[in-house]
C-alpha cells in the first residue's frame, strides 16, 4: 500500500532535484524581470508622459514581485535542504 501512495520513486529523487536546480533560475528571475518591466513601463508612460491611465501596470508589477518573493523563499530553502540531504 505504501508503494502505491508514493508520488515519486525514491531512486528518481536525484533527477528531480537536478531538474529543479536547472529550472530554478528561470522560476526565480523571470517573474522579477516581468514585474520590473511592468513597473518601469508604468513609470515611463505615467510619470514622464503624464498619461495617468495605466496604474494597473504598477499594481500587477508589485503583485508579481511580492508573490515571487513569498513563494521563492520556501522553494529555495526546500531545494537547499533536499540537496544537502541527498549528498
Amino acid at each position: 500500500m505504501k508503494k502505491e501512495m508514493e508520488y515519486v520513486e525514491s531512486n528518481n529523487k536525484f533527477r528531480l532535484i537536478r531538474t529543479e536546480l536547472l529550472l530554478a533560475p528561470l522560476l526565480v528571475i523571470a517573474p522579477f524581470l516581468l514585474g520590473f518591466h511592468l513597473i518601469n513601463d508604468w513609470y515611463l508612460r505615467d510619470m514622464t508622459l503624464n498619461q495617468l491611465e495605466l496604474e494597473i501596470e504598477l499594481v500587477i508589477g508589485v503583485i508579481i514581485i511580492v508573490a515571487n518573493i513569498i513563494f521563492d523563499i520556501p522553494f529555495l530553502r526546500s531545494l537547499k535542504h533536499n540537496w544537502k540531504n541527498k549528498k
